[in-house]
């Protein structure tokens, strides 16, 4: 890493408005950081298909983008092969030592440390595409990576700031160093070079992801967990598999919303919108603080019933069909009032910190993707020698005793991360996604309704103002919501809180739009929130 000390007092502070213009080409290609973007296209310009694009974008993401998600995380992906959807699940599950006896005495899972680590299992999602869908051979997929890893690049600014956020918390934690050999994060402009990620890189490349689960890597990450007296064993990593899903979805203004099924969290956004359905929220207008609080009202429901009943799949006592039934959705909406905000307790159906991109190409194929280390650098352990740095999915199970998502070995948790898609007609529309923890399905049912409702091109549904709720239930709003809409919201009930310029909470949008028409053309677009870029081919 060299150090530059006049790069400490650069301004990188953007303080005027500006508007990008959605990006379009026959092949696109849209992410948080514009080097992973170029990565992707450089797939596409050695022959490769949209999938070829977006795993070369993502593998890239894990070096140039190292807070968010890194080679030790998760993933999901949704497939347009052409004909159909297809949805891939690449989480791990918990060391099989996990049993609920291991956290008895804990009022919730830890956050950070081994005790955080479930098997990571994006590297399987790798192979799994690249061998199901891809047309460029695995290796090549991994040039740009290796390459920056190696050479080095320089890091951008929002990047930087999220890093030097981390390392005042993380510094502490097993093998963190790696990130910080100077006892610091570089700086914007600073450039980051990483050999030992590169040589892991290149043994993922080599071995097809199998030192990963079952050789050499899959030794190193058992190994230095013994050492640390955490569960994490060489046969939880071997026993690690991607399974294909069906995606699940439901019909909205015309079109079909698409989301992986649980362990995530992709249903909150769908019964939200299904909640929608059942409002009078045509008679509001857009960017009104009365269409907001439908919006908001909306969310808060879907959020209660997604953390009573969503969990592993095998282990929910409801299903994703029964909590997106019509009937269901209509008579939890009657409980939403259109004047006043409220408070929602789970429903009862009837029995029975992440990177997102989004490819696209001439021959009509698309791909929704996710990956993600959750919050920061994940758990802050970082394997030596190797720069994984693995995941803290673990902290998504709860302690709860006899809860669907309890904390048990070989589960999934409940998930953050989810990739979306949109079509019409039977037709592929759009795939977008919103990545930053549990603005992810807020994010969705936002993107959606500023495409689906208002018309709004790729770049202006990531342009728009965004509420949120966080975890404790406060709803903020962005600075760029007029002081009317804030007021108006407040007159209902609410109390939101402003958040400052340039606060990064609100996610970070990518999406790529097939347009109507004979040609296969695409319009994309790439939240100003980051450093990222749409790129066409």
């Amino acid at each position: 890493m060299t150090t530059n000390a006049s790069l400490a007092g650069q301004d990188w502070s953007l303080p005027f408005a500006s508007a990008r213009q959605p990006v379009l080409a026959r092949n696109v290609v849209a992410t948080s950081q514009p080097l992973a973007a170029q990565a992707g296209a450089a797939a596409f310009a050695r022959g490769g298909n949209a999938i070829d694009a977006a795993l070369a974008a993502a593998i890239t993401l894990t070096v140039v983008e190292p807070v968010m998600n890194g080679i030790g995380g998760d993933g999901f992906a949704l497939v347009w092969d052409g004909e159909r959807l297809h949805g891939l699940n690449a989480s791990g599950r918990a060391p099989a030592g996990w049993s609920p006896q291991r956290f008895a005495d804990r009022a919730a899972m830890p956050y950070r440390g081994w005790d955080s680590v479930t098997v990571p299992g994006q590297v399987a999602g790798w192979v799994a595409l690249s061998e199901r869908f891809g047309a460029l051979p695995f290796g090549d997929l991994f040039a740009d990576a290796i390459r920056h890893a190696r050479d080095g690049f320089p890091v951008s600014p929002v990047i930087a700031g999220q890093w030097a956020q981390s390392v005042q918390e993380l510094h502490g934690h097993p093998g963190f160093g790696a990130f910080m050999p100077h006892g610091r994060a570089p700086a914007a402009g600073e450039v980051w070079r990483f050999a030992d990620q590169a040589a892991t890189l290149e043994e993922i490349a080599r071995t097809r992801g199998g030192s990963f689960y079952r050789g050499r890597l899959a030794e190193a990450i058992a190994g230095f967990a013994a050492e640390h007296g955490a569960a994490l064993t060489a046969g939880d990593l071997a026993a690690h598999r991607a399974e294909w899903v069906e995606p699940i979805s439901v019909d909205f203004r015309g079109r079909r919303v698409h989301e992986i099924p649980p362990n995530g969290q992709g249903l909150a956004a769908l019964i939200a919108l299904g909640l929608i359905e059942h409002l009078p929220y045509d008679e509001t207008a857009p960017g009104s603080a009365a269409r907001m609080h439908l919006e908001i009202e909306a969310m808060r429901a879907a959020f209660a019933d997604l953390h009573a009943h969503v969990a592993d799949p095998d282990h929910m006592r409801v299903t994703a069909a029964q909590l997106l039934d019509a009937a269901y959705l209509r008579e939890r909406a009657r409980a939403i009032d259109p004047r006043r905000a409220g408070s929602y307790p789970a429903g009862r159906p009837a029995s029975g910190g992440t990177v997102y991109l989004c490819t696209a190409d001439a021959q009509g194929r698309m791909v929704s993707y996710i990956q993600s280390n959750f919050k920061g650098f994940g758990s802050g352990v970082v394997v030596p020698g190797t720069g994984i740095a693995l995941h803290n999915r673990g902290s998504g199970f709860v302690t709860t005793p006899g809860h669907p998502n309890e904390v048990g070995g070989g589960k999934r948790p409940l998930h953050s991360i989810i990739p979306a898609f949109l079509s019409r007609d039977g037709r592929p529309e759009m795939a977008f996604g919103v990545m930053g923890g549990n603005m992810q399905a807020q994010g969705h049912v936002q993107m959606v309704l500023r495409r689906a409702v208002e018309g709004r091109s790729p770049q202006a549904c990531a342009d728009a103002p965004r509420w949120r709720i966080n975890d404790a239930a406060v709803l903020t709003v962005e600075p760029a919501v007029p002081p009317a809409v804030v007021e108006g919201l407040r007159a209902l009930g609410y109390a939101p809180a402003v958040a400052a310029p340039g606060n990064l909470d609100f996610g970070s949008a990518q999406l790529a739009l097939r347009l109507p028409g004979e040609e296969v053309v695409y319009a994309a677009g790439s939240d100003p929130r980051r450093d990222g870029q749409a790129v066409g081919y």
